[in-house]
């Protein structure tokens, strides 16, 4: 009867062999994906010992530093000519590199548990790589001139915004007390002598053109749909005058070169000093009990009704602005209403005095 021993020490041979050619298939695993440690491979099972069956006695550094050495005499690339030696070469150094330096064994032991931990201090899988460093000075100059297209916009769109208003409001024919400004009314009229002009010529040429008047029945429009018609004939000719407009006043002007944003930034600490010094010199003068001077009334009047309605004022109504001292608030209260009141129909106008008459009688006789 033939032995079994020579095959089964040929199977136990076969068995070391291919543990001795795949080491890895003896490292374990563990969740590194930045590689800080020994990467996807348990660094205590490149060395030969189990993080699970050693309980209370851990290798210490001798033991480490014995386990090193034996591999490193098997592994070293030029004691081994396998073709992985190299590599598993490198993996024990690194193993006996983490094992052997105290703080970093000791945070390779505490994420062995703690996947979210290694996650928050090192990241997950994704990698991610610096991009090439950008030129500063490209980036500034990218961003002045980013910033000079924005604020040169936004210049136009304030123009933009005050213009669609005259449009509106003349293209409508609306008077002082309706909400029309003097602007709206002055390009009504314009553009209503420029049609008449336009028909006019219009009726020369065919006259010498010998056209002949030709009688057809006319649909005969309303008063409104009349309206209606002119108003759109006025239309284009009142965008056009609007467009010739390249200031509105109180800063609703055109865009300029004056509007980008690098000039306005070397603009900024003139204007900055000027404010400062103005609010010094008015507080130092306040404290002096000294009268307010024509410019302090100005300015203080102009903050009262806002810079828009200041500077859109005409010289008359500055004047009476000054006067009647809008900076103290029951005045700038009573100036107000007023501005309201103007803003209404003449038949609303006189409803609002009859009911302030009789609120005035009311008032006189609970006295």
């Amino acid at each position: 009867m033939p032995s079994l021993l020579p095959s089964c020490y040929s199977a136990v041979r076969a068995e070391e062999n291919e543990t001795t050619q795949f080491p890895e298939e003896q490292w374990g695993t563990y969740y590194d994906p930045k590689e800080i440690f020994c990467g996807q491979y348990d660094c205590y099972k490149i060395l030969g010992f189990d993080y699970e069956a050693w309980g209370r006695s851990p290798p210490d550094r001798k033991n480490i530093t014995q386990s090193y050495r034996s591999l490193s005499r098997k592994w070293h690339p030029d004691k081994n000519r396998d073709s992985g030696a190299k590599d598993r070469f490198v993996k024990i150094s690194k193993a006996y590199q983490v094992l052997t330096d105290p703080k970093q064994r000791k945070e390779y032991d505490n994420m062995r548990e703690r996947p979210d931990e290694y996650f928050y201090k090192y990241g997950s899988t994704v990698l991610y790589h610096y991009a090439p460093k950008s030129d500063t000075l490209l980036v500034i100059i990218f961003l002045i001139i980013l910033g000079c297209g924005f604020t040169w916009f936004a210049q136009k769109q304030r123009w933009q915004q005050i213009a669609d208003r005259v449009v509106k409001d003349a293209v409508e024919g609306l008077k002082t007390g309706e909400g029309g400004s003097t602007e709206s009314i002055e390009l009504r009229a314009k553009a209503e002598a420029i049609m008449r002009d336009r028909k006019e010529k219009k009726k020369e040429t065919a006259s010498l053109n010998g056209a002949e008047a030709i009688s057809k029945k006319k649909t005969k429009l309303t008063k409104k749909e009349l309206k209606e018609k002119e108003n759109e004939e006025l239309r284009p000719i009142i965008v056009e005058l609007v467009k010739e407009i390249t200031d509105f006043g109180a800063g609703f002007h055109q865009p300029t070169w004056r509007d980008i944003l690098i000039i306005r930034m070397i603009k900024w600490p003139i204007i900055m000093i000027k404010v400062i010094g103005w609010e010094a010199r008015y507080y130092s003068r306040r404290l002096r009990k000294m009268e307010l001077n024509e410019e302090e009334r100005q300015v203080l009047t102009s903050r009262a009704v806002g810079h828009v309605a200041w500077e859109n004022a005409t010289d008359e109504d500055k004047q009476e602005m000054l006067t009647r001292e809008l900076w103290i608030m029951t005045n700038l209260e009573e100036w107000l209403e007023e501005q309201e009141i103007r803003q209404l129909s003449s038949t609303q106008q006189k409803r609002y005095k009859q009911w302030k008459k009789k609120e005035g009688k009311k008032g006189a006789k609970s006295d």
